[in-house]
């Protein structure tokens, strides 16, 4: 007669992943919801309003480390010493109670554990989650960078008062990085020249490198992010101008929702989607260039079939 020892559990085989993550959880979870709060309500500053691109890279890393869960499993166990390095500098930071420090914390004790748990291999499998969790980890950045934006805030001002001055709009004064429209002052300040708008749409362009696959191209990394700088500053002397017209012109009301309600949510959609026009443009480019059919990363086939059942339905 012999008997079955019953299997084990999936919490049995995963005990130690799941002590893990509870512990992360109860650590950096209520972390997590309070960057979340500061993005959707804007109710912490506007240095924190820049990293808001959290809210697609930090749910797509997630997702990429669940894909790659069998992978990570397979790796040996082997524990690099730079990891424990990591995990002490992350819990001085975690325990500094300041909120940058434990801000930066996050990313050190996720490189540590990757490191700790399956060495230098851990770590080269996860790079791509990482790097999405520490763009988006709000830090003091913008505000360093601030001093350097003079340059780029005189350079919209000036396009955006030619622009104005070609449209003909009266009683217009441009000096430095300010416009004057009818006695009505407007300053292209360091957040209206773009600064958060370019740290989304670099984000957003190194994550659509990643999930096309497009990343193996030196040359299209560097026309993607070329082209990204240039349509998020083309974009916002686009706003600026818009901005100036409607507060040197009295329109107050239409002023407030460009500049913070859904009108410059629309906005900044748009210049997401010219980013992912772009990528889509320099894959059918390549593909032409090689002699193949023109594939990019849009199937606008598939979009007019969608869109065209809609309109026969109606």
């Amino acid at each position: 007669m012999t008997s079955t020892a019953p299997s084990p559990s999936w919490l049995q085989r995963h005990w130690f992943s799941t002590v893990l993550g509870v512990i992360l959880l109860l650590l950096y979870g209520p972390v997590l919801l309070h960057w979340i709060d500061g993005w959707l309500n804007k109710s912490i500053s506007i240095e924190h309003e820049y990293f808001s691109h959290g809210l697609l890279g930090i749910p797509y890393a997630g997702y990429l480390v669940w894909r790659q869960r069998r992978k990570w499993q397979r790796l040996p166990d082997t524990a690099h010493p730079a990891g424990w390095v990591c995990l002490v500098i992350g819990a001085l930071f975690y325990l500094s109670g300041t909120s940058e420090g434990v801000n930066l914390s996050l990313p050190l004790v996720l490189v540590g554990l990757c490191l700790v748990l399956k060495g230098a291999s851990g770590l080269q499998l996860q790079r791509f989650p990482l790097l999405f969790v520490a763009l988006a980890t709000p830090n003091a950045l913008p505000y360093l960078i601030t001093p350097f934006t003079l340059p780029l805030q005189a350079f919209i001002a000036n396009v955006a008062g030619f622009v104005l001055f070609q449209l003909g709009v009266p009683d217009l004064a441009i000096e430095g990085i300010y416009i004057t429209v009818q006695d009505r002052l407007v300053e292209v300040a360091p957040y209206c020249a773009g600064l958060k708008m370019l740290f989304t749409s670099l984000y957003v362009a190194v994550l659509l490198l990643h999930w096309t696959g497009v990343a193996r191209s030196r040359f299209k990394v560097g026309a993607l992010l070329t082209g990204t700088v240039v349509i998020s500053v083309a974009v916002n002397i686009v706003r600026n101008t818009i901005l100036t017209y409607l507060h040197g012109m009295g329109y107050d009301g239409a002023f407030a929702w460009t500049h913070e309600g859904l009108g410059g949510d629309l906005i900044s959609l748009g210049m997401l989607l010219l980013v992912v026009l772009w990528l889509d443009l320099l894959e059918r480019s390549s593909h032409y260039y090689y002699g193949e059919p023109m594939v990019g990363i849009i199937n606008y086939a598939g979009w007019a079939q969608i869109f065209g059942q809609g309109e026969k339905k109606q």
